[in-house]
């Protein structure tokens, strides 16, 4: 990945900053590219919605303050939280721990088999 940051560094221009840190670059030429530098360990999903269609040429502008108008009812983008201890776990939410057994196929009789 080291040829992403000479790309940024020689060639990139820089063109916006989201809340989280992520900063946001791209070449103007034939086919113009576009790209994310993220702050912390890369993962897709910090990628907020906003830049996510500038990413993916869906927009042609970057997005501003202005733009990025959030609504009372809106939440909060978060990162993919599996495997953290974040992570949404409907057992625990909907049974009490304890009352659920996990299905085991090799409890199951194989009816496709003669006895």
């Amino acid at each position: 990945m080291m040829w992403i940051k000479f790309l940024t560094w020689f060639k990139g221009t820089f063109v916006g900053q989201d809340r989280y840190g992520n900063r946001y670059y791209h070449i103007k030429g034939n086919k113009e590219r576009r790209w994310v530098m993220y702050k912390g360990i890369p993962e897709a999903s910090k990628v907020p919605a906003e830049w996510h269609g500038w990413l993916h040429h869906q927009c042609q502008d970057p997005p501003t303050p202005e733009t990025t108008k959030r609504w009372a009812w809106e939440k909060k983008h978060l990162p993919n939280l599996s495997g953290t201890a974040y992570a949404y776990h409907p057992r625990e939410t909907v049974q009490p721990p304890g009352s659920y057994e996990a299905w085991k196929p090799s409890k199951v009789k194989d009816e496709n088999k003669s006895s």
